[in-house]
């Protein structure tokens, strides 16, 4: 069954409560306009396909989602994602570029609602953290570089790092002055309102509200001044590349017309796309929910997500997520519910219908500046420092992401960043932590002999396995114990200590038996302590305690007090 979470807040909806949200959707709209269009430009689709990605999605992720800050839109990354899955099928000649874009957001949004509905929000399990952050840091650089071409007003295009570089750089003989003029005062106009403008409106003595709402209007402004420069010193004649004629009103509902072709061709690309956008989104839910206490549910949420992109294909819009930007302003602004959302919609759709006309003479080199500036905050080298500084092979997830990103492209990034991250973890499964432990005196607890001034005995072999066994460590066990055993000439018991062992597959199983069968040849006895209740039903239902020459023991230090008086 299909939940609608908006039940919550709406049975306790109240008047200050609109309140908060009513000036919430008031800023984020005025932020989210330049950035639609900008996202929309990235993407390589007409201006207003960005405007009609922020109308319904809004509103359908404020039905399903869960939670209650979140604001959905166009995002860059997910922006550059479909710029480089529709134009590989545009190439083709089978579609249009447009309806291929549509096509995506159906497809992704079918996914995202098809994998909730079958309860896979574990789905992010899939992405660390490294690999997540490899990955947008490699994006935001493609996406910066990508923009270049808007703000020097050159012919350049690629998807990779070399591609962009060896179009752009023989393009630079052709720069537009007037161009590269509207550019460089927005990156700078942009640039100073994002890092100095805010402190400077507080100590004049404004509200922090008021000095944030004027900080997030400095896109607003960036456009409006380029705009009247456009229109008076007429630049169009001079070659600056503008927006041109957006069509008035709201979008028409339909179908996107898909055949199985244009299926098969885009259904890599709309998953990949559905996994970055859910981890994106559901990592901004959970920070801010955590701020409030609140609770967001990964199933519900690919639900949420799903219905977002339906919507925005149902309205002619390209794929969307939750965007961290917007969201944080949308929770900083004061929030309360997804009414805001639906608010800032009604925004974005009165701008639509009323003021596209005014945006013809818009650059889209302040549209690229708007870009550029929005993805700094995407670039995050500090994650290679402390991934160097705390575990080498989290450095190399995040260092092959973005290396494979760069120079192949953000699909087999994305690949290489998920493949990377599961053999890490099976490399490190095949060879577990263990520890040869021994009493710390005058208590019942046990350490490892090598870190702690412990109390062991001639006759005990204690290991410690501090992994889960299964078929990839199943011989690093089996070669550990005798490499052990062979150490210590005098033992008679060997006890497997497993508090951290939560599960036992068939190999590992297969595992113990010769362990078994290897000591007791020997005169030496196994025996298996602290086994969790889910491992001990499961050895049960074996032939394996039948056969063990030991014991089982709830306890490590009961195991040792009984056999070293043996």
């Amino acid at each position: 069954m299909i939940e609608m979470p908006c039940r919550d807040w709406l049975q306790n909806y109240r008047r200050d409560t609109f309140t908060s949200d009513l000036v919430a959707a008031v800023i984020v709209t005025i932020m989210l306009i330049p950035q639609s269009l900008a996202y929309a430009l990235l993407a390589g689709l007409p201006a207003e396909m960005g405007l009609y990605a922020s109308i319904l999605p809004l509103v359908a992720y404020a039905i399903f989602g869960t939670s209650r800050t979140l604001s959905v839109g166009p995002v860059a990354v997910v922006s550059l994602m479909t710029a480089t899955a529709v134009g590989k099928v545009s190439q083709s000649g089978g579609v249009d570029y447009a309806t291929a874009a549509v096509t995506l957001a159906l497809l992704s949004g079918a996914l995202l609602a098809l994998l909730g509905l079958a309860r896979f929000g574990f789905v992010t399990n899939f992405l660390s953290h490294p690999v997540v952050s490899g990955f947008i840091t490699a994006s935001g650089i493609l996406i910066a570089l990508s923009q270049l071409r808007h703000i020097f007003g050159v012919q350049a295009s690629g998807e990779t790092l070399p591609a962009l570089l060896s179009s752009l750089l023989p393009a630079l003989g052709d720069v537009n002055l007037p161009t590269l003029g509207i550019g460089l005062f927005s990156l700078l106009f942009l640039q100073g309102c994002r890092s100095s403008l805010g402190p400077y409106l507080l100590r004049l003595g404004l509200t922090k509200g008021a000095a944030t709402l004027i900080t997030k209007a400095a896109p607003v402004a960036a456009i409006a001044l380029t705009t009247l420069i456009a229109f008076a010193l007429g630049l169009e004649a001079t070659g600056v590349a503008l927006v041109g004629a957006i069509p008035q009103g709201l979008p028409a509902f339909s179908v996107p017309v898909v055949s199985p072709e244009l299926l098969e061709a885009l259904f890599l690309p709309a998953l990949l796309i559905a996994l970055i956008g859910f981890v994106e989104s559901v990592s901004v839910g959970r920070t801010l929910g955590a701020k409030r206490g609140e609770r967001i549910d990964p199933n519900q949420e690919l639900i949420g997500l799903g219905a977002a992109n339906i919507a925005s294909a149902a309205s002619g819009g390209f794929p969307v997520t939750g965007g961290f930007s917007r969201s944080v302003v949308n929770f900083d602004a004061g929030a309360k519910t997804q009414a805001a959302s639906i608010m800032t919609a009604i925004g974005i759709a009165l701008t639509a219908l009323f003021l596209t006309p005014a945006l013809y003479y818009l650059p889209k080199a302040t549209l690229a500046a708007t870009i550029i500036v929005a993805v700094s905050t995407l670039i995050d080298w500090r994650i290679f420092k402390e991934a160097w500084r705390y575990d080498i092979a989290d450095f190399g997830a995040v260092t092959v992401t973005l290396v494979m990103t760069l120079g192949f492209g953000v699909e087999l990034g994305v690949i290489s960043g998920v493949t990377t991250s599961i053999a890490l973890h099976l490399y490190r499964t095949m060879r577990p932590h263990f520890a040869i432990v021994g009493t710390v005196p005058d208590t019942e607890h046990y350490r490892n002999v090598n870190r702690h001034n412990v109390v062991t005995h001639k006759n005990i072999l204690s290991i410690r396995i501090d992994e889960s066994l299964y078929f990839a460590n199943a011989a690093f066990l089996e070669e550990l114990v005798y490499s052990e055993q062979a150490k210590k000439p005098d033992v008679e018991h060997v006890i497997l200590m497993c508090p951290a062992v939560n599960s036992i597959d068939l190999s590992a199983l297969e595992a113990l038996h010769e362990i078994n069968r290897y000591l007791s040849e020997r005169k030496i006895t196994l025996h298996l302590s602290e086994v969790k209740g889910p491992v001990m039903d499961a050895l049960q239902r074996s032939h394996f305690l039948e056969q063990l020459a030991g014991k089982v023991y709830l306890r490590h230090h009961a195991a040792v007090q009984e056999l070293a008086r043996l």
